[in-house]
């Protein structure tokens, strides 16, 4: 991207921030906060290309405004840096606190959620009913006309705010799911970190099949969203202090204090620090995404009044402080890949040997649907979609049978045992224009989670699906460019093969709006659960699995 190009991106961004028609004046002194040093006259010039796009629009004297256009272009714009935003969006939250909890006055950091059906508001009370939430306290807007409501929940990054306004700062380090057993929370089973993402962690859980909040509150056993954060070991006590303080009138949701670099919910504390668990501020929606509501949520985007606010029910609170057994690390995706990536045989001229296979789970019942699904897909599209296939047993379930398909670890597996380092850097949505742009990346070495899993779970694909550009499943995988010759003449071979390979890189270029470090190039590959996306999307019923163990390729059928 172009130093222009960023100008006009950020000009979106100020313009987005402020919701309403601004004039260049302040947009100017918004751009010089943000390091561009741009005057009045730049800024008009700018605004009039950004009309000419189509992205703004003139509101008379008032200034300019975005467009739907604009702000599509500003989510795909900026995915190359997306990922870093991404956590300075919440440092940017945590500043803008200003809760003072001794008078109870001031702003608080707070998600926006939409909800269409009564019956779903029924159940998402009971939630906050149970304390498996942030706070009780909301703002409440129904459109009658509309048939919605529309809900503020106070986000636990209120606490981080509060604590940084009584000189102690925090880190946002994960979100993630928290297995409860008994009432208690026991472990972080998935993770995924602020950095490198362009999803909001938490988000990237608040999908249907992920928690299981219902659980928790009938049996006492289930999994909920949570975030982890650290804090300097100096600040635990005053802390803790605070924490009591808040709870009295209502914000809450702490579920762990770790000792001073003791290994909390299954997460290493490093040494001088300590690990704060909280519950994710959009639990109570999860319930009833858990039962099939439509619900829309959007996490930490706003700041409010705390005055504006009203607890919506009385709360018993049903969970007990975290257990002090030290869990087994929770290991993220590359940590567990590496050992298969490492065996990886497979010989480009005999076309034989292993590689990594997914396997996603279906009824037998679905099979021949499935097959025809699979081969229409491959059809209509083979330059992103692998073909390769192979029909398994399920270990326990024979109404169930196993699809596998090639795992894009697969191609770093090749390299490397040809003596090219080739390192999995981020997992993506990549949107199939005259340009193709990655529009999500999460990186690999930050997830405990294949991203490629997210992005079906939350039905961000549309592989099959006529509803505008494709989106489909990549991988972007980083490759010293000193090795680069080498490395192309054994990527076109797996590209002959039938492997999806989209697009080779060059140095210092931004790959499909992605961008990986100086002296590597960039290579772009298809995954091999674009298939079972596929399968979802027509109404399958699919187990979504990935990275799941070693195949011989030429044991894999090819449809």
């Amino acid at each position: 991207m172009s130093e222009s190009e960023h100008k006009i991106i950020e000009i979106l961004r100020i313009l987005n921030e402020q919701n309403k028609p601004t004039g260049s004046k302040l947009i100017a002194q918004e751009l010089k906060n943000k390091g561009f040093n741009l005057g009045e006259r730049a800024v008009r010039y700018h605004m009039q290309i950004l009309d000419e796009k189509g992205y703004t629009e003139r509101m008379g004297y008032s200034g300019r405004q975005i467009t739907e256009l604009g702000r599509k272009k500003l989510e795909k714009g900026l995915i190359y840096d997306q990922v870093d935003f991404i956590y300075s969006k919440f440092e940017e939250m945590i500043y803008l606190t200003n809760f003072n909890y001794i008078n109870q006055t001031g702003n608080v950091v707070v998600n926006t959620s939409t909800i269409y059906d009564e019956e779903a508001f029924n159940i998402i009370k009971d939630v906050f009913k149970s304390g498996l939430c942030v706070s009780p306290y909301i703002n409440l807007k129904a459109d009658t006309n509309k048939e919605e409501i529309q809900i503020k929940t106070i986000c636990g990054t209120t606490i981080d705010g509060i604590l940084l306004n009584e000189g102690i700062p925090t880190i946002p380090l994960y979100g993630g799911l928290v297995k409860i057993r008994d009432y208690i929370p026991t472990k972080f089973t998935e993770l995924i970190s602020y950095k490198k993402t362009s999803v909001t962690p938490l988000d990237a859980f608040v999908a249907p099949g992920m928690t299981s909040v219902l659980d928790v509150i009938n049996t006492g056993n289930g999994t909920i969203p949570a975030n982890f954060r650290l804090i300097p070991s100096v600040g635990r006590e005053r802390t803790i202090n605070i924490i009591n303080k808040l709870e009295k009138f209502g914000i809450g949701g702490v579920m762990a204090v770790s000792e001073e670099g003791k290994n909390t919910l299954g997460i290493p504390v490093p040494e001088g620090m300590v690990g704060r668990a909280i519950s994710g501020g959009v639990t109570p929606f999860c319930a009833a995404q858990e039962l099939g509501y439509d619900i829309d949520i959007k996490i930490a985007e706003e700041i409010e009044e705390f005055e504006t606010l009203s607890p919506i029910a009385d709360v018993k609170k049903i969970l007990k402080h975290a257990d002090n057994k030290v869990h087994a690390k929770t290991p993220f995706l590359l940590s567990k890949s590496w050992n298969l990536i490492q065996k990886v045989n497979f010989n480009v001229e005999t076309r034989k040997g292993d590689i990594i296979v997914n396997v996603s789970y279906i009824k037998k019942d679905n099979l021949e649907e499935a097959l025809d699904i699979m081969k229409e897909t491959y059809e209509s599209n083979p330059k992103y979609i692998n073909p390769y296939y192979q029909l398994v047993e399920h270990p326990t379930d024979y109404t169930k049978v196993g699809i596998a398909t090639i795992c894009s670890l697969s191609i770093d597996g090749l390299l490397i045992s040809n003596g090219i380092m080739s390192n999995p850097k981020y997992g993506g949505l990549l949107e199939l224009n005259e340009s193709p742009l990655f529009i999500d990346l999460i990186s690999y070495n930050g997830s405990s989670v294949d991203p490629h899993k997210i992005f079906i779970a939350k039905n961000m694909t549309s592989i099959t699906r006529n509803i505008g550009s494709n989106k489909i499943l990549a991988s972007l995988k980083e490759i010293p460019y000193i090795s680069r010759d080498y490395a192309v003449h054994l990527l076109n071979i797996l590209k002959n093969i039938g492997f999806s390979i989209y697009k080779i890189g060059k140095p210092r270029e931004l790959t499909y709006n992605a961008k990986v470090d100086n002296y590597n190039f960039g290579v772009v590959a298809g995954s091999g659960l674009n298939l079972i996306g596929a399968l979802k999307e027509k109404d399958i019923d699919v187990e979504v699995k990935a990275i799941a163990k070693l195949m011989k390729f030429e044991k894999m059928d090819r449809l």
